[in-house]
């Protein structure tokens, strides 16, 4: 293969290492020379230095022959022979004379005559005249001395044919005067002339030649010299094999990063270069079969063996063939592909993985999904889906700012993640939304173990940029395959089941169950209806009194949000507030709510305040102060007529903007109540900070307060004791009976608000409440029969040996109303298991059609805020939630 083919390949190295090169362009090298048009190599030259060296054997020769013939030359003879031998030695002399002239001059031509023809001429000559007198030897003698002269000329000449032949026609024509005629003096003549022609063709063409020459070997030196730049900077390598795969070169560049020596690699495999494994990616598995194929193969990546760092090289190769076919061996080259990879891994992982929080991210969980879905085997398409929510994470987003939101959604992460451990894949689908899958049979119960803990390790506090921080989490589950076999399906019923643990008052887990795709069109039906209920009025405001408790006069109402459904009739709030807050529609819904409760209060007398529930979101708006400013102006009444009731929820983010809006707000002039104090999270230390005017008192701890052995009592008192040490008023709320309202006349509250007294009411029948006086006088039953519960629990009832199934709609320390029974005879015992190892005798009150009910024998236990003990210890477990209480009212 010539070098011009290799170049071709571009696959062939120009030399086998950085010390050894083919002979004969080393030695061309060194005899070039500069000349015209660039370097000529010295056989363009027509004398050679050796030349002198042909004086030595001339000599020696006639030394030899008067040895042989015991004969000595003429004087004339040997004086001419001494002329020849002597221009001979001169070479040097006509060699630098003819260095003067263009190697196309046909100056040098002369030079020729006078260094090679002449002298020969005459040694030609005086050897003929010499033999030519010696009768025994004549021409033997001069042959034999002539024709080693000859040889000895087309030995210094080194190949240059015009010299030689000059040379060789001058000896025998000087010759041919004595022992020739004149027709082979002709002859010679005749020759010596062609011969001139000839060596003046000849000169031309060697000169062509020598310029090719010296244009290869410039574009060979210029290759060799691209090439080992190439290497020597580290932009790629070669490498070259013979027939059996083993080395027989590769670049330095390989050697230091194997770090190791040329020798101990040379004669090895090709694949002792790298890392070849069975579990790789099938580029790498391919070099093998083409190396046994003797197949081309180009930009294959391969891993380097290399014991450090990983390396990663591009390598391209042929096999090489001589010209009858037979395989002789790989040629190729290599390039560093480390760069490359690196990139395309950080491309893929950013494709693949959530760049703030390094969880997967929605794409990769999904073929995670798929890949499950599409498994094989109809047993390994088993999973369960996680959706999970951040409760109140847009708080923190809109009071501390996005970078502490990012910086609340990393830990949230990594709790993620160290919850879940290796039982599951945690992703995050944007903003606050999470998915975890869980992939095969799982039991649920051990779901619901997960799910829990989960919730728990999420809901514990945070510390973000010095603040304390808490938050929630709402999970829904779905399975594979009972609740679907897609994921369109598993995701779309994981998010009902989702939507389900929300309205189940957040901070919970819900299955999937079939029931919830009526549950969320009904939902969705009913956000739909709220935007057009705000948009054309279709929420009413009504207004609870607040009767002061020493004089029994209204003091002021309590703005209460009631929709009345044009086809659902009265809706609670407990129902549609939430859905307002997942729409986010509360901001607007509060915002109509302060506009309308400030017009109701300026048909109102002067001493009669309104007071307006701020839900979380409104209190985190930092519009809020101009919002209320431009309410009262509206209606042109007085700030300190109104008053802002906020739950504890405010305190979860403790840190500066809840104390900027607290200031703005009292500068704006309205007075502060704390609402539902002691139900949430609570903590004195705010108390010392926030400027509140009023403690409202969550009904939760009237209810009960004046049952023997309550405690409700005793945290009323203290909650009071507070209040006026701290300059505040306090409100008890949800009072409705006799017993109630002077008990807590009697701990000191200074307001009261519950059915005792009124009713919410309408703004137009409120207007006509005031203008009768502003006086209220107390109604309701004396006491209050034991608080009940209303509760949704399937039960067991043993009568005699039978049991029957049943369901408790509510339940108080004393009785309980049981469905699911019919034509049960009064009178009738049951022993009712409540829960696992809970059990209480009954005996049947009254019974109409599917509902008794039942009086305990022996009270039921109750725990610190009145509740029955043993439901309030009951959890979620699985698809079965923990009973769903609230206080009747």
């Amino acid at each position: 293969m010539t070098r011009s083919e290799n170049r071709d390949a571009g696959t062939v190295p120009a030399r086998r290492d950085d010390h050894v090169r083919p002979p004969n362009a080393s030695a061309a090298m060194r005899k070039a020379r500069p000349g015209k048009g660039g370097v000529q190599a010295e056989k363009h030259y027509l004398l050679d230095p050796l030349w002198s060296w042909v004086a030595v054997a001339m000599a020696a020769l006639l030394v030899l022959a008067g040895s042989i013939s015991w004969s000595l030359p003429s004087i004339l003879s040997l004086c001419i022979a001494a002329l020849a031998i002597g221009i001979v030695s001169s070479a040097r002399w006509f060699v630098a004379l003819e260095k003067r002239f263009d190697s196309d001059s046909w100056e040098r031509f002369p030079v020729l005559a006078g260094a090679v023809g002449l002298p020969m001429a005459l040694y030609g000559f005086a050897v003929a005249r010499w033999t030519y007198r010696l009768p025994s030897l004549e021409w033997d003698l001069s042959v034999a001395i002539l024709v080693l002269v000859g040889l000895c000329v087309t030995a210094a000449l080194n190949g240059r044919l015009p010299s030689i032949l000059s040379a060789q026609l001058s000896l025998w024509l000087g010759a041919s005067f004595f022992g020739g005629n004149i027709v082979t003096s002709l002859l010679l003549l005749s020759g010596f002339a062609a011969t001139m022609w000839f060596s003046v063709i000849q000169t031309r063409n060697a000169i062509a030649d020598a310029a090719r020459q010296s244009e290869l070997l410039h574009a060979q030196r210029r290759a060799e010299e691209l090439l080992r730049e190439y290497e020597t900077t580290g932009q790629g390598w070669f490498w070259e094999t013979d027939r059996r795969g083993s080395i027989t070169y590769v670049s330095p560049t390989v050697c230091r990063t194997l770090g190791r020596k040329a020798s101990s690699l040379l004669g090895r495999p090709l694949t002792d270069l790298f890392i070849l494994e069975a579990n790789e990616n099938e580029s790498e598995r391919t070099l093998t079969f083409h190396l046994s194929t003797r197949s081309s193969f180009q930009d294959l990546a391969v891993r380097a063996a290399t014991d450090t760092e990983e390396r990663w090289w591009s390598i391209t190769g042929r096999p090489v063939h001589d010209e009858y076919k037979n395989f002789l061996g790989f040629r190729g080259s290599g390039s560093d592909l480390t760069e490359k990879r690196r990139s395309q891994e950080h491309a893929s992982r950013l494709a693949h993985y959530d760049s703030l929080t390094g969880l997967a991210n929605r794409f990769q969980m999904s073929e995670m999904l798929a890949k499950i879905l599409n498994a094989p085997r109809l047993e390994q398409r088993s999973c369960a889906i996680f959706l999970l929510d951040l409760d109140r994470f847009k708080q923190v987003n809109d009071t501390l700012g996005h970078p502490a939101g990012d910086a609340l959604l990393k830990q949230v992460s990594q709790r993620l993640q160290t919850t879940v451990g290796e039982e599951g894949r945690v992703g995050r689908l944007g903003g606050d939304e999470f998915k975890v899958i869980l992939p095969g049979k799982i039991a649920h119960d051990h779901l619901s173990h997960i799910a829990t803990r989960i919730i728990e390790s999420l809901s514990h506090p945070y510390s973000i940029e010095g603040h304390r921080v808490s938050i929630g989490a709402s999970l829904g589950i779905a399975l594979c395959p009972e609740n679907g076999t897609t994921s369109e399906d598993l995701i779309r019923n994981a998010d009902l089941a989702l939507y389900a643990a929300k309205d189940g008052g957040r901070g919970r887990h819900h299955f999937y169950a079939e029931d919830l795709h009526s549950e969320a069109e009904e939902r969705r039906q009913l956000e739909q209806d709220l935007q057009d209920a705000l948009a054309t009025g279709g929420l009413e405001l009504h207004y609870q009194p607040v009767v002061k408790t020493r004089t029994e006069v209204i003091t002021g109402f309590e703005a209460l949000l009631r929709w009345n459904h044009p086809r659902l009739g009265p809706l609670s709030p407990a129902k549609f507030v939430p859905i307002a807050e997942d729409a986010g529609l509360i901001t607007q819904i509060g915002e109509w709510a302060l506009r309308t409760a400030c017009s109701d209060l300026a048909r109102w007398p002067e001493s009669v305040r309104v007071a307006v529930n701020v839900s979380p979101l409104q209190f985190a708006n930092p519009a809020l102060p101009s919002v209320v400013t431009n309410a009262l102006a509206a209606s042109q009444v007085n700030p300190d007529r109104l008053e802002l009731e906020i739950t504890e929820s405010v305190f979860l983010d403790d840190n500066h903007s809840t104390e900027a809006m607290f200031a703005a707000l009292k500068r704006v002039g309205v007075r502060l109540a704390l609402d539902d104090f002691g139900t949430g999270y609570s903590s004195l230390g705010y108390l010392k900070k926030a400027p509140f005017d009023k403690i409202k008192i969550d009904q939760g701890f009237v209810r009960g307060a004046t049952i023997k052995g309550s405690r409700n009592g005793a945290i009323i008192a203290s909650i009071v004791s507070l209040a006026e040490s701290l300059d505040m008023e306090t409100t008890a709320e949800g009072v409705e009976t006799f017993d109630e309202l002077e008990l807590v006349r009697a701990l000191g509250c200074s307001h009261v608000q519950g059915y005792i007294y009124e009713r919410p009411m309408s703004g137009e029948k409120a207007t006509e409440r005031l203008s009768e006086g502003l006086v209220a006088e107390a109604r309701g039953p004396k006491s209050a029969r034991a608080p009940r519960q209303t509760m949704l629990r399937k039960v067991l009832l043993e009568h005699r040996g039978q049991r029957y199934n049943g369901t408790i709609r509510n339940i108080s320390e004393s009785g309980a109303m049981v469905e699911g029974l019919w034509n049960v005879p009064v009178g009738t015992v049951f022993n009712v298991h409540l829960s696992k190892g809970y059990q209480a005798e009954a005996v049947t009150r009254w019974c109409k059609d599917d509902r008794l009910g039942l009086e305990f024998r022996t009270p039921l236990e109750l725990d610190t805020t009145g509740a029955v003990s043993f439901a309030s210890r009951t959890r979620v477990v699985g698809r079965e939630e923990a009973p769903v209480m609230r206080k009747a009212g």
